[in-house]
């Protein structure tokens, strides 16, 4: 598993022209499964999203987390980041979980995030998203459990 995470001013995801998913101030996070990504992957990746300290203290040092400031997090499933881009001119997929293994973890993620934290939006998995984002800093890091 892993996530894409950017620190944000604003978030959202629209689909068919509808927003799905936005949130103000907090974090978008782009997830991506690999195979046999199971519970233990999700609850750490969860812990990390929430607990992952990129807010700025009043020292204006990256120690506040997503739990310690409130914000919003929004949650977007993305296989592509799952793929093998270490040869050729193409991407290859075969280092992605296949689309139900991958819905049902990722459902499961939005699941465990929002028992835990208020504010979890998400796009809509399998369908062709927009994405609109304003990055705040810019800050992005990319999360591995």
């Amino acid at each position: 598993m892993l996530s894409l995470i950017q620190r944000v001013t604003r978030a959202s995801v629209t689909v068919d022209g509808q927003t799905v998913g936005a949130i103000g101030p907090g974090l978008l996070a782009l997830v991506g499964l690999e195979p046999g990504d199971g519970e233990a992957q999700i609850q750490r990746m969860a812990q990390r999203l929430l607990g992952y300290r990129v807010f700025a203290d009043d020292a204006g040092r990256m120690n506040r987390s997503l739990t310690d400031t409130g914000g919003g997090l929004l949650l977007v499933s993305q296989f592509t980041l799952a793929a093998d881009t270490a040869s050729g001119m193409r991407p290859s997929f075969t280092t992605a979980a296949p689309p139900e293994e991958a819905e049902r973890g990722f459902n499961r993620l939005v699941e465990v995030c929002r028992a835990r934290h208020g504010g979890v939006e998400t796009g809509r998995f399998g369908a062709h998203m927009v994405v609109d984002l304003v990055n705040d800093g810019p800050v992005t890091f990319l999360l591995r459990p």
